[in-house]
């Protein structure tokens, strides 16, 4: 076991937004009261990206040490409720809300191209395989959706999981029921609760519920295979790494990774311990598989390291990232992202021996942060970010690539950045 270390971090930010302004419309950030729907929001983020594309657009790289603060690129609306989930989908991004419908967005100008899964129950979870989109609802449903660019509807539903082959192959036998509460009994392939969660690995998919069980689909033909009583409370998350773990996160305090033991059957790796009556809201894996971090009620990242097997996880380090509730987290390369009910997006660096260390701040939602989605791609040597809140609205940000040159930071507080 490694032994954990404590961080208390500060809450000293510093003012300097990410576009100076301008007396040019096209070179001032949007603010909260502008639409995706605005010419000048789209012309502005194109503008942006095609000057950091040729270079045109100098940025400064800023210390690990040096804690900065961001505005918004661009404030997207269209949702008639709060942001739920973020995903990714070739040219597109995809917001889905709990006012159950899901937008899409088209890169690189962000402007709305469609809507669809209106009426579907609210939408909790979003992921994406090839040219399939898979969303969790909180009717206890996963629903299928096909990409087409040769149809007029180019987001259809295909099919709802469970399927109906699966009930009909299933419902007659008393076997295939359990208890779900008193006097109630459901198939074991149906969710009895919300679906809060999804994860893809290896030709299956996963989903969590509020009915504490991970249930594994596979991709092939949509078939329920397992149903795992994971948690001794409800899963908030589920993510899945790239040397075939799944882990799950629960209310219940406790981050378990979850492996393959047989063709189809998965079993418990391990147990990764939060702390004592704090739910873990979320969880994320390094792109190696390596390293190991969830997000509690509490306002704590924890990390953990993960042995070669992947079966023994020590401690690294415990940081005090939020004064509310970690609520989402994502990472690209060595940068960590949370955010929180405070309303704040907080930007990590991840150290060698997997220690985070503080490098940004982000304010602007007006609700607390409940999803974060990072550009696949670099711009401009750092990304983009979307996140989603409860405040109804998408947010776009771009976060620089930081180094350890103290002399350009103190440059930094002077400088002014305009294209």
């Amino acid at each position: 076991m490694i032994k954990g270390t404590k961080y208390e971090i500060s809450d000293t930010i510093l003012s300097t937004p990410l576009l100076s302004s301008s007396s040019s419309s096209a070179t001032t950030s949007t603010t909260s009261s502008q639409t995706d729907e605005s010419p000048a929001t789209s012309t502005r983020i194109e503008q942006l990206l095609m000057h950091i594309q040729e270079q045109k657009y100098q940025f400064p790289r800023l210390p690990f040490s040096y804690c900065n603060s961001y505005k918004s690129l661009a404030v997207l609306s269209g949702h008639v409720g709060s942001v739920s989930c973020l995903a990714l989908c070739g040219e597109f991004l995809l917001s889905g809300s709990q006012g159950k419908d899901i937008i899409v967005w088209q890169q690189p100008d962000l402007r709305q191209f469609a809507k669809f899964g209106q009426g579907e129950g609210s939408v909790k979870a979003v992921v994406t395989v090839g040219t399939k989109v898979f969303t969790a609802h909180q009717d206890t449903r996963i629903r299928v959706w096909k990409v087409s660019r040769s149809s007029e509807n180019v987001f259809k539903l295909t099919g709802t999981l469970p399927t109906t082959k699966d009930y009909l192959g299933k419902f007659m036998k008393q076997g295939n029921y359990v208890q779900t509460r008193r006097h109630h009994k459901r198939l074991w392939i149906e969710h009895a609760d919300s679906i809060s969660c999804l994860a893809v690995s290896n030709g299956f998919i996963y989903s969590g519920s509020w009915d504490k069980t991970l249930k594994v689909w596979r991709l092939s033909d949509l078939r329920c295979l397992e149903s795992i009583k994971a948690h001794d409370d409800a899963i908030h998350e589920l993510v899945a790494s790239k040397n075939g773990l799944i882990y799950s996160a629960s209310a219940d305090g406790k981050i378990k990774a979850w492996g393959k033991d047989g063709k189809n059957t998965h079993s418990l790796v391990g147990i990764l311990e939060g702390h004592k009556d704090v739910s873990v809201n979320a969880v994320i894996v390094s792109e190696e598989g390596k390293f190991v971090y969830g997000g509690g009620s509490d306002g704590y990242l924890m990390g953990w390291f993960a042995n070669k097997d992947s079966k023994v996880f020590g401690l690294i380090c415990e940081v005090k990232a939020h004064e509310m509730a970690v609520l989402c987290m994502c990472m690209t390369k060595d940068v960590l992202c949370s955010g929180s009910t405070d309303k704040s997006i907080r930007i990590w660096k991840r150290e060698i021996n997997g220690g985070l260390f503080r490098i940004g701040v982000i304010r602007g939602h007006e609700g607390p942060v409940k999803c974060l989605q990072p550009s696949f791609n670099s711009v401009g040597g750092g990304f983009m970010l979307y996140s989603g809140s409860l405040d109804k609205s998408l947010r776009v940000w771009w976060v620089p690539k930081y180094n350890n040159d103290q002399e350009t930071a103190n440059k930094y507080s002077t400088t002014s950045l305009q294209f």
